[in-house]
């Protein structure tokens, strides 16, 4: 079952939440639809970011939404602040992005007339302790690194190392596609540590990434394995 289904799907109610938080009896389909193009609005908005500022500092670990009757709260976790706040104060950085994105949002919403258009939209960024703990920000990592053409075991060697200053349990990375420019698709992968797939009380972090190279498309699978945690009722 562990080779079959979505790590984090596979955990829900034991040590997964959802991520999306609300409540509809019939329009559950263009709900489902609004909170993609959030996701998507945010997600390109850091992109631009990144681009304009010439920065390497990604870091969208996670997206939270919850939707009540009158507003929607929207909690972004990031594993480096240095995206968002470069020169000014933090607190004047802070709250001037999240004013832009916000606005950012809310156009989107207005342009696609979503049923969430009416409500009042709430954004909050929090900055994750040990973004190296995170499967999102080491594939960040390792996409720059085989865009720079850098060579594939260095690259998986220095992600395990630097996993592993994060104080986890166990890590497990694969890379396929045309590595290093060679002909034929080949697979890379690597494992440290203990990575308990089937196991329902294991934390594990789980993410894909696709990444464009000039080669072609390269895409990276990992799995991160923190702690052993007690059972999570959503019930």
């Amino acid at each position: 079952m562990g080779r079959k289904i979505n790590p984090l799907g596979f955990r829900l109610g034991f040590t997964q939440n959802h991520r999306s938080l609300w409540f509809e009896q019939r329009n559950y389909s263009e709900d489902l639809r609004e909170d993609e193009k959030i996701h998507n609005c945010i997600e390109n908005y850091v992109r631009h970011i990144q681009d304009a500022s010439n920065s390497n500092y990604g870091g969208i670990i996670r997206i939270e939404i919850m939707k009540k009757t009158d507003f929607i709260q929207v909690n972004i976790y990031i594993g480096f602040t240095d995206l968002f706040i470069q020169k000014q104060k933090y607190k004047e950085k802070k709250d001037k992005e999240i004013e832009k994105l916000r606005d950012e949002v809310q156009n989107m919403l207005l342009q696609n007339m979503l049923g969430s258009v009416n409500r009042k939209l709430l954004i909050s960024i929090e900055k994750v302790e040990k973004p190296y703990r995170e499967p999102n920000i080491l594939a960040e990592y390792i996409a720059l690194q085989l865009k720079a053409r850098v060579e594939i075991r260095k690259i998986i060697k220095k992600a395990i190392e630097l996993a592993e200053e994060a104080d986890v349990e166990g890590i497990k990375i694969k890379i396929k596609g045309r590595l290093n420019g060679i002909d034929r698709a080949r697979k890379e992968s690597a494992l440290q540590g203990r990575v308990p797939l089937q196991t329902l009380r294991a934390k594990i972090d789980y993410c894909y990434y696709a990444v464009q190279t000039v080669y072609g498309v390269l895409g990276i699978k990992i799995w991160i394995f923190v702690k052993n945690e007690q059972y999570l009722s959503i019930f």
